[in-house]
C-alpha cells in the first residue's frame, strides 16, 4: 500500500509516492520517556539510547520571514541580531519568539505571537501574517516544533531591540544582497541561524 504526500509549490504539485513499509520506527520509539531534568523553559529527556531536548509546560514558538518592499518595488527581509549565550557569539536571526510561555496564556495564537514579537524585536508591524506551515529545527536532538509565519505590509512603530536586556539590533537587507551579507556577518566571527538560509532558496517567497 502507498501513502501519497502532496507538496506545497506555486509552480507544481508533485507527490511522494512511498510504500508504507518504508517507514521504519526507530527501535526505542516504544519505550517509556524519561525525564531527567526539567527548567522553566526547557526540559531534558531520555528514550532508551536517546538524549534530547523538549520545552517545558507545552510551550511553542514562532519564526517569521519578515519582507518589506521600497515604492520601487526593491525587496528587503528584516533579521535580527543578538548575542546567544548557548553559541557564545552573535547570531543573525530572523524574528522568533516563544508562544504561550506567559502564565495563562497556554491557548495563544502563533499569529498573537507572532505579531507581538516582530514588534518587539523589529519595531515593524504587518499588515499580513500568513503561517507557511509547522517545522524542526534540530530534530535528532529537539523535540521543539515551531510555526513559520510570513509577514508583509510592514509599517515602523518603533525602534524594535526586544524587551530590556535583549540588545536586539535590526537589519534590513535587501534580498538581493543577503548572501554577501550573511558572508560578512559570518567572516566577522558570529553565528547564523539555519533559517536565514530559507531567504536565500531561489522561489522559496513567490
Amino acid at each position: 500500500m502507498k501513502t501519497s504526500f502532496p507538496i506545497a509549490s506555486s509552480k507544481s504539485k508533485p507527490s511522494l509516492d512511498m510504500d508504507e513499509a518504508d517507514f521504519i520506527r526507530d527501535r526505542d520509539a516504544d519505550l517509556p520517556e524519561e525525564i531527567m531534568w526539567e527548567g522553566r523553559f526547557i526540559t531534558t529527556k531520555k528514550r532508551g539510547r536517546w538524549e534530547y531536548v523538549g520545552r517545558a509546560r507545552g510551550i511553542r514558538a514562532a519564526a517569521i520571514l519578515t519582507i518589506d518592499e521600497d515604492p520601487d518595488g526593491t525587496t528587503h527581509v528584516i533579521l535580527v541580531g543578538q548575542y546567544r549565550v548557548p553559541l557564545g557569539c552573535f547570531c543573525l536571526e530572523i524574528p522568533a519568539g516563544l508562544v504561550g510561555d506567559d502564565e495563562g496564556g497556554e491557548n495563544e495564537a502563533a499569529t498573537d505571537a507572532a505579531a507581538r514579537e516582530l514588534e518587539e524585536e523589529t519595531g515593524y508591524r504587518a499588515e499580513k501574517l500568513e503561517v507557511l506551515g509547522e517545522f524542526y529545527s534540530s530534530p535528532g536532538m529537539i523535540s521543539e516544533m515551531f510555526t513559520l509565519l510570513k509577514a508583509t505590509g510592514l509599517t515602523k512603530v518603533g525602534e524594535g531591540g526586544g524587551l530590556e536586556g535583549e540588545n536586539i539590533t535590526v537589519h534590513r537587507v535587501p534580498i538581493n544582497d543577503l548572501p554577501g551579507f550573511v558572508a560578512q556577518w559570518r567572516a566577522a566571527g558570529h553565528g547564523v541561524d539555519v533559517r536565514v538560509a530559507m531567504l536565500m532558496t531561489p522561489g522559496y517567497l513567490d
